[in-house]
């Protein structure tokens, strides 16, 4: 089972401490959210998982993490200036402001009212003034994708690991979109993270590539827990392809709101390694440097056995990191009927994911043996360097596996007063309920069995 509705998981990410609005004291702002003490960690372990099959699990991966802030000439020639665009209409009686494609029968979404401007291009990148004086001389752009840095980084990263192809870098970083409307909680936000790999190949390889990458992805969403009964692949319509894209596939998901993209993986063909180094005709692909011009680095690969200059297609796995949240959340969210009228809230995550592994609970809280061997226990496990191990000191033990049965806790760990005679702990599993007596010297083991 998934949450029913949005408003389910909206409820328990801000009961549980997932996330918040941001600024909410003030009354918010509307496309912002915080990530709190149980959404941080979830949110870490799922760029940690990403990380790892990305650049760990690979031999043809490196990784950047670059600025946010962003030159407005790289986004000049990228296309993005000129075409990073959402359609804007006004309402004229309501004064609300909404995209285009999401009017429906001429009328404003807010009031119904069919008095609309006719639709004008507005560009989603935010603009900062850089240095003391905002005279409009000197600005940059906060990044509208992590891509372009990769781009503008290859002949580095290329100068200093002597990498050739196909190879790729991989970045999780910030981006922002001066979103119209965002909506539908944290799934369309102004400030988002994305996971971006840019995988360099031959040309005429390209296709071949596209296609594995689209079944990696999809593997790799399914060991995160996602059913491939709520995964849908989608060839985007050559008319609807970005500016750059060759071929476009979006991995779709079931969202509580509707099928949307999960993430997409792109043909970028050479479209950001040409614009960046070939704008002026008189590029020469084998010379050093690109004269007359406002870039000067060759941004192509060298095949140093021919001794021969290539510049690379580019195939690009993007995805969200605010989707992925949501999506596993929802994947994970079930409701269970123990009887007599009672229910408990589960999320069945992957314990990778977990935001807390496991739990360590005294049976009685004022108790000093039960309390002190908990902390021990617990104490032991996290140098285990597994994820967060809490010792939970409340006292009501019915209460604390309810509570870490909705924050998906996999394990949970009883002290009570048979452990200080046999030196075992009862371990319930958060999905069966099922308990067990387990020895403390055994716990080490016994969890990374569980979490491995």
């Amino acid at each position: 089972m998934t949450a029913n509705n949005m408003e389910e998981l909206v409820a328990l990410c801000k009961r549980r401490g997932f996330i918040f609005q941001t600024n909410e004291i003030y009354g918010g702002l509307q496309g912002l959210y915080d990530y709190g003490p149980l959404g941080v960690e979830l949110k870490n372990n799922l760029k940690t998982s990403w990380w790892s099959s990305m650049v760990y699990e690979r031999d043809d991966v490196e990784g950047l993490d670059s600025s946010i802030l962003t030159h407005p000439d790289v986004l000049k020639y990228s296309g993005h200036e000129e075409t990073f665009t959402d359609p804007l209409v006004d309402c004229k009686e309501c004064k609300s402001r909404s995209r285009a494609d999401h009017i429906e029968d001429g009328k404003c979404p807010s009031c119904g009212s069919k008095d609309l401007t006719e639709p004008r291009p507005f560009n989603l990148m935010f603009k900062t003034n850089i240095g003391p004086i905002d005279d409009g001389s000197s600005f940059a752009y906060l990044r509208p994708e992590t891509a372009q840095q990769i781009f503008t980084n290859l002949k580095n990263v290329i100068d200093t690991t002597s990498r050739t192809l196909p190879f790729g870098v991989a970045q999780i970083g910030k981006a922002f979109r001066n979103e119209i409307t965002p909506r539908n909680f944290i799934f369309r936000v102004r400030e988002f993270e994305q996971m971006e790999l840019e995988f360099f190949v031959e040309p005429g390889t390209d296709e071949e590539w596209h296609d594995q990458w689209v079944k990696d992805r999809v593997n790799w969403w399914e060991k995160q827990g996602i059913k491939k009964k709520n995964l849908e692949l989608v060839d985007i319509p050559k008319e609807d392809l970005s500016h750059y894209s060759k071929k476009t596939v979006d991995i779709m998901y079931r969202f509580p709101h509707g099928l949307e993209e999960l993430e997409g993986v792109a043909n970028r063909t050479d479209f950001d390694i040409g614009s960046h180094t070939k704008n002026q005709k008189d590029f020469d692909i084998k010379a050093k440097v690109k004269q007359n011009s406002d870039s000067v680095i060759k941004l192509a690969v060298q095949d140093k056995i021919n001794n021969t200059w290539t510049i690379p297609y580019v195939i690009e796995p993007s995805a969200g990191v605010d989707r992925g949240f949501l999506a596993v959340l929802n994947e994970a969210y079930k409701t269970e009927d123990l009887g007599d009228g009672k229910q408990r809230t589960v999320l069945s995550l992957k314990p990778h994911l977990s935001p807390i592994k496991a739990s360590v609970i005294p049976l009685k809280r004022n108790n000093k043996d039960l309390v002190s061997t908990a902390l021990k226990i617990k104490s032991s496990l996290q140098a285990l360097g597994m994820g967060r191990i809490l010792f939970d000191n409340s006292g009501n033990i019915g209460k604390s596996y309810r509570r870490h049965d909705e924050v998906g806790t996999p394990i949970c760990l009883t002290v009570d007063f048979e452990t200080l005679e046999d030196q075992k702990v009862t371990a319930r599993d958060r999905d069966t309920m099922a308990q067990e007596r387990v020895s403390i010297l055994d716990l080490p083991k016994y969890i990374k069995k569980i979490l491995l």
